[in-house]
């Protein structure tokens, strides 16, 4: 089994395997007590904090561990906002924060604060003008991810931290993805991040303030235990010891991917930046494709990916950073390879996944015949009904009956898929097709569309 999702979390490093078990004896006792045992176990949580800090750039005692990441974005958020409460209540985050992000942004608004999403290029970058455009003078906080998880693009976190620093406004940075391969750049004021991100044992976030923020009180110190702190200690050193080989080796691994995946593929496209990114993540999408049936054809194929296609979410909405990049979103797959991956299993990869894609288009039936067509002609437009029916279907209908629409004419599809919103205008954009337009209809939505040739 090769395992494709170290962007989730990434394998237990052997360092961190060996730290965690000898800290069992040693650091098992409370380190705020003051007899032998619990003087050993402060002794090590004093290392680990040293270690870590190095590894940030921060001072030592302005780096707490918490219980995960989320828990650290959760309080670094919450007491930014709280401590400078008095400037205003306004918060400014890129539209492809993750969750635990977004979520904290929706609790504040639900308080009476007001919140400010930044758009982001289709590569997934936010930029400088746009932070500093939605700086005021209420700005409590920013936030802005140092590189994004689903799409692997690196943010513009020193210029954008710089702006805030002019505008007197801290900026909180969700390092998970990045800081095992490196310090964060820029002036940042706060910064989270969690230790399964880069090999550590889940249960040990980390929360970092940087001396004369404004901060509310902190709660106390609380993480998984002692032994997994110094397990992600030991093993965050280990990674960034190692980073600079795999980083160059990665690189050329998924780069490999982002190039033959198209020619191997037919209608994919690869998303995120091509050369602003994290060494280990490559993400594509597939039309006419299930995400859900696709990941269960790598699974069995012996593949374990991530996706962000709304076919796999609970939700049955489309990842919400594919839909603020404005990309495909359906046959979504991330592969995001962990430190050590062979590279035979990556050519596995690339030899199955051509079968395992062709296998789920044949079976939902993408366009080879017109057998499955569900179009009419009403008045002078043809209609494509896709009332009911979950991505890719409306896409793969209106693919099939394109070809009977007289060039400069229209096709309008009738949708209440959530995911057509996204997944028709990128079809277009791929296809050379002009999408009109999106209008309102007693249920979904039409959207119309243009044959250009």
């Amino acid at each position: 089994m090769s395992y494709f999702d170290a962007a989730s979390a990434a394998p237990l490093h052997p360092v961190a395997r060996q730290a965690l078990l000898a800290s069992l004896d040693e650091g098992w006792a409370d380190p705020a007590r003051l007899y032998r045992e619990g003087r050993r176990a402060r002794l090590l949580l004093d290392a680990a904090r040293e270690t870590v800090a190095d590894a940030v750039g921060c001072r030592a005692d302005e780096l707490v561990f918490t219980s995960s990441g989320t828990r650290a974005v959760q309080s670094g958020i919450a007491g930014a906002l709280a401590g400078r409460r008095r400037v205003g209540r306004h918060l400014i985050v890129s539209s492809v924060e993750h969750s635990s992000v977004l979520h904290s942004a929706e609790a504040f608004e639900a308080e009476g604060g007001s919140v400010t999403h930044v758009p982001v290029t289709r590569t997934g970058a936010a930029t400088v003008g746009s932070y500093a455009e939605a700086l005021r003078a209420d700005t409590a906080l920013a936030c802005l991810q140092s590189a994004n998880h689903e799409v692997g693009t690196e943010q513009p976190v020193a210029a954008v931290a710089e702006a805030c620093r002019a505008a007197g406004v801290p900026l909180l940075v969700d390092a998970a993805q990045s800081l095992g391969w490196g310090r964060v750049a820029g002036d940042w004021s706060v910064l989270t991040a969690g230790a399964r991100k880069w090999g550590g044992p889940a249960g040990v976030g980390l929360l970092v303030v940087r001396k004369g923020v404004r901060f509310a009180a902190r709660e106390a110190e609380e993480f998984g235990g002692l032994p997994a702190v110094v397990a992600a200690a030991a093993s965050l050193r280990a990674v960034r010891a190692e980073a600079d080989r795999e980083a160059v080796r990665l690189r050329e691994l998924t780069e490999r991917i982002r190039v033959r995946v198209p020619a191997l593929v037919p209608d994919v496209e690869v998303v995120g930046d091509p050369e602003g990114r994290l060494p280990g993540i490559v993400t594509f999408s597939c039309l006419y494709v299930d995400g859900e049936a696709l990941l269960h054809e790598l699974d069995r194929a012996g593949f374990s990916v991530s996706s962000g296609s709304s076919c796999t979410s609970s939700t049955l909405t489309p990842s919400h950073v594919l839909r603020a990049m404005g990309v495909l979103s359906e046959g979504n797959v991330r592969v995001s390879l962990p430190a050590g991956v062979a590279e035979e299993d990556v050519e596995r990869f690339l030899a199955v996944l051509p079968g395992a894609v062709a296998g789920v288009r044949e079976r939902l039936g993408a366009p080879v015949s017109a057998s499955a067509q569900v179009a009419e002609v009403r008045g002078e437009a043809l209609v494509v009904d896709a009332l009911g029916r979950r991505c890719p279907i409306p896409v793969i209908e209106l693919a099939k009956v394109i070809g009977d629409v007289p060039v400069g004419g229209t096709v309008r599809v009738l949708s209440d898929d959530e995911a057509a919103r996204l997944d028709i205008p990128a079809w277009c954009e791929m296809r050379g097709q002009e999408y009109v337009g999106e209008e309102p209809a007693d249920r979904g939505a039409v959207y119309v569309v243009r044959r250009l040739s």
